[in-house]
């Protein structure tokens, strides 16, 4: 059974900062070529785009989702959204996150009832601790700033959201430390090769690939 891995998000999904294999998405991928199961092959294809939120994702979804299964190679289609940091960034002050609480959760709902017209394997990942001291603000724009306190509350919408929809949910938000982190935000090498495994392991622990 041939599968296919969509998965969605901003910089860290693009990849940003891992020189040695260009991110955990591109990790997942190299991981299921070289091992390839005996019925059917897994395609996964990296979605992330630098500097997205929900409501940028939810413009190109549709199409982008369409353009890698339209040919009808795949038997069986999961996707993975992997973004909410960029919602949660705080623009200017504290009292003004980039999506506000609640156009978060709705557009989480909407991506939702998309990706469940493709497919009802959804899963979302959750955002990853910042090293405030460098991310309040962040060093190429003073307006920004992205907070732990923040972030959690985002992931406890999409948890929420996803018990709401019994869609799976992957916690990764103490998975990294300092030493993991480029430049507070994004992970570095070391980072993304953790990410990669959680994911890795999560897929392989609900049995939604096999090696």
């Amino acid at each position: 059974m041939d599968k296919v891995i969509c998965v969605f998000g901003a910089s860290t999904t693009w990849g940003a900062w891992d020189t040695e294999r260009g991110g955990w998405v591109q990790r997942l991928r190299r991981h299921f070529e070289a091992n390839e199961v005996d019925d059917g092959y897994i395609s996964v294809y990296n979605l992330g785009v630098d500097g997205d939120n929900t409501s940028d994702l939810l413009k190109r979804f549709k199409f982008e989702t369409r353009q890698r299964i339209k040919k009808g190679w795949y038997d069986d289609i999961i996707i993975i959204f992997s973004i909410e940091t960029n919602d949660s960034m705080y623009v200017k002050s504290k009292d003004g996150p980039q999506i506000s609480l609640e156009k978060f959760k709705n557009n989480l709902k909407e991506l939702i009832k998309q990706a469940e017209k493709f497919t009802k394997k959804v899963i979302f990942s959750g955002g990853l601790k910042v090293e405030e001291s460098k991310t309040t603000p962040v060093s190429w724009d003073s307006g920004l700033h992205y907070t732990n306190k923040n972030i959690q509350k985002y992931n406890q919408i999409i948890k929420s959201v996803c018990q709401e929809h019994k869609l799976l949910f992957i916690d990764i938000f103490d998975l990294l430390d300092k030493s993991d982190l480029e430049d507070g935000l994004h992970p570095n090498s070391q980072g993304h090769q953790k990410i990669f495994e959680r994911v890795r392991d999560f897929l392989l622990k609900n049995k939604l690939v096999e090696e």
